[in-house]
């Protein structure tokens, strides 16, 4: 008998230390990844915050170029009126708040009877305008660097930035525009002037952590913004840096001069340690900014949850010691039995619960939509099932499948999450419906050792348009109930979908998938379903069926009604019999509304990108008809600027000529452009989400201008119709 205890005491010390373990481990574990998260999360919010606060920046100073350049063909225009430049000036200041004054710095004696140092210059002070000529020997603007560099080069350029004694007195840099005369020769340089009081607010707006700070340098390096204000454009970063001998420091210089995004830790001064995030400045300014957070505040809730978790650890060792003590003197093999059984079930129940978390289960999906309806609904037959159904929407066009996985249990419940989940990321990134079944059936059948297979149907419904492309492998076909002139008392059609059968997805790779297409009208509803609802049988054995299906479509519902409408009448016919198979419903109601037009325009361009300018002009023109701001006017160009460019670059070969067709259209909702042309097949939207936290080495090339579109504008749409290629972007009113 004291053996028998003392090896019961050996069991649960045993048990004791291997837990003890155990649990030091998975703290260990829990902490790296915990700290791994939260470092991605850091890495994250930074990189969101210079993307935000770059974006903000570009905007302005994307605005600022593209007035300058506006201006300089009614300059050229003029030349031969010295007295119409200071017009000019004051013009150009006028129509744009965003400046703070504007110059246009002459070739010395370029107009005699002006003297030798002739530079008109406008500037806001208050509300009003004042115009002055500041050239002078005093102020001789051909040694500044702005205005030699701009002369030698002949190219427009961000200058750095400097306080203005002549003109504007304040901080600022000024953006730098050659003019020309009619023979090609520069004969000035025109400068738009913007203070720099707005960078500030911007770079201080927020921060990542309390404790933070934003620094951002100009193309030389001198510090533009930081946290001690004293030291702003007095000190270059190689200075404010000297004392910090580490080679991160030297590289993190070394790569903001340069433009480069990237990121590194640091230890200043006091020996403590820092994460810094820098990235370059959109635009052509040539500034970077950098982002700077203490190791000390971002893992300093990390660092107490972990103390307290050892606390609490020490409290659980010493408990289960206890309980161990407690219930191993009545442990035996009948309570084995019963707690293998209780955990078979348990996983059965989170396998079940996880199953059926992997399926959309918000309804309505998308309330906030008016063209779309949708609910679906799954009920396994055991405790999990091989049934699937899913959808979303990408670019306005809904994606949706349903599916039958061969067997049942837990087997049929891991092929469905796979066969969903390939579902998502292939269909991220493809619009055709059959190239979606070909790889995923491609990719399920190559290790299909188990020879299961999936009866699959997948659908691409374009909702700007109602044309609905589908594959159907070898699933039972959809319903379709259309709207119809009322006939014999009958409002509505349900008729099956014509649809090819195809393999199932998984018998065969390799296996060539038909796509098929129509055109719904709104007001039309699909319904889908598995064999689950034609094969349901009552006592008898005998089937629901087809007919008994459209038999039980009574009216065109909106789908949630229509689903538990068909619910109720499977259910009265099963009776109380067991189900034998797995009921999936799917219900999706077309309701696209018809607005009236308050608006249409066009504008068509060759594929030459110095017509961009007239580009610029009819989406100012647009916006303003339908009563945009200046803010959102900037936006609206720089989004349809990038998908015209991408068109002309990427739409017909190099030393192809071709056309841009640009239309818009507005009604009471929403102002959306329509941008086709005859090039070669080109979807700009099968450009996957930019991973914005990546680096710019580990992130691909590319992708940049889609994603910013997509930022702008609330929905993108592509269509390859009647031979073109065709983009639709809106933005609601």
């Amino acid at each position: 008998m004291t053996q028998k205890n003392t090896s019961q005491r050996r069991a649960a010390l045993a048990i004791i230390i291997l837990a003890a373990v155990l649990i030091e481990l998975t703290s260990v574990v829990l902490y790296l990844y915990a700290r791994e998260g939260i470092r991605k999360e850091v890495e994250l919010r930074a990189q969101n915050e210079l993307y935000s606060k770059s974006l903000e920046i570009e905007k302005v100073m994307t605005a600022v170029e593209v007035a300058a350049r506006n201006h300089v063909w009614a300059i050229r225009q003029r030349l031969q009126e010295p007295d119409a430049m200071t017009d000019m000036v004051s013009q150009m200041v006028s129509d744009n708040p965003l400046l703070t004054g504007c110059s246009i710095a002459f070739m010395p004696d370029y107009y005699p009877q002006k003297g030798r140092y002739f530079e008109p210059y406008a500037q806001h002070v208050g509300d009003s305008i004042v115009r002055k000529q500041i050239g002078s020997e005093r102020h001789d603007y051909t040694q500044a660097d702005w205005w030699s560099s701009v002369i030698e080069t002949g190219e427009a350029r961000w200058s750095e930035p400097y306080f203005d004694d002549s003109g504007g007195e304040v901080m600022m840099v000024t953006y730098c525009v050659p003019i020309h005369d009619r023979s090609g020769k520069v004969v000035a340089v025109m400068g738009a002037d913007v203070s720099l009081e707005w960078l500030s607010e911007v770079l201080n707006a927020s921060h990542v952590y309390p404790s933070s700070y934003n620094i951002m340098i100009s193309r030389q390096g001198l510090v533009m913004a930081s946290p001690v204000e004293s030291l702003t454009l007095r000190k270059s970063i190689e200075e404010l840096t000297a004392g910090m001998n580490d080679t991160a420091t030297l590289r993190i210089n070394r790569e903001m001069l340069a433009g480069q995004h990237g990121q590194a830790s640091i230890v200043d001064e006091k020996d403590e340690k820092n994460y810094v995030f820098y990235s370059p400045v959109g635009g052509a300014t040539g500034w970077s900014m950098a982002v700077v957070c203490s190791d000390r505040e971002i893992y300093y809730g990390l660092r107490q949850v972990t103390f307290n978790l050892g606390v609490l650890m020490l409290i659980g060792l010493a408990l289960m010691a206890y309980i161990i003590r407690r219930t191993a003197r009545s442990f035996h093999r009948e309570q084995q039995v019963n707690a293998e059984k209780e955990r078979i079930a348990g996983e059965l129940r989170i396998a079940r619960n996880i199953q059926m978390a992997m399926l959309p289960k918000t309804f309505p999906p998308y309330p906030d939509r008016n063209d779309i309806d949708i609910y679906g609904q799954l009920t396994p037959a055991k405790e999990v099932g091989g049934d699937l159904y899913d959808f979303y929407i990408r670019d306005e066009k809904l994606y949706f499948c349903i599916g039958d996985v061969s067997g049942k249990g837990v087997p049929a419940s891991l092929v469905m999450a796979v066969t969903r989940a390939l579902f998502r990321n292939i269909s991220a990134h493809e619009s055709q419906p059959e190239r979606i079944i070909t790889q995923l059936n491609d990719t399920i059948a190559e290790n299909n050792d188990f020879n299961m297979f999936v009866t699959m149907f997948v659908g691409v419904l374009d909702l700007p348009t109602g044309r609905l492309r589908y594959t159907n492998a070898g699933h039972d076909a959809p319903v379709i109930i259309s709207e119809k002139v009322k006939v014999k008392s009958e409002k509505f059609a349900a008729a099956l979908l014509p649809v090819d059968s195809n393999l199932p997805v998984g018998v065969m790779s390799g296996w060539k998938f038909t796509s098929q297409e129509t055109t719904i009208a709104s007001g039309t509803s699909i319904f889908l379903y598995t064999d689950g609802l034609t094969e349901a049988e009552n006592i008898g054995h005998e089937q629901f069926g087809e007919k008994r299906m459209l038999e039980a479509i009574k009216e065109n519902m909106e789908p949630h009604a229509f689903i538990d409408h068909i619910t109720e009448a499977v259910h009265a016919f099963v009776g109380e019999a067991e189900p034998s198979d797995d009921l999936t419903m799917l219900a999706i109601r077309y309701t696209r509304p018809k607005l009236a037009s308050t608006l249409q325009r066009s504008i068509t361009l060759s594929n030459d990108v110095q017509e961009i300018p007239q580009l610029a002009q009819f989406v100012d023109e647009v916006c303003e008809a339908v009563g945009f701001g200046t803010s959102t006017t900037m936006s609206m160009n720089l989004a349809i600027e990038e998908a015209v460019v991408n068109v002309m670059e990427y739409a017909y070969p190099k030393g192809t000529k071709g056309y841009v067709s640009i239309e818009a259209e507005a009604n009471a909702e929403r102002l959306k452009f329509i941008i086709s042309d005859s090039g070669t097949p080109f979807d700009p939207t099968a450009k996957g989400e930019v991973d914005i936290t990546l680096s710019a080495e580990e992130r691909p090339i590319g992708g940049l201008g889609i994603h910013m579109v997509r930022q702008i504008m609330d929905s993108i749409n592509y269509e390859r119709t009647d031979g073109k290629n065709v983009l639709t972007l809106r933005k609601k009113l």
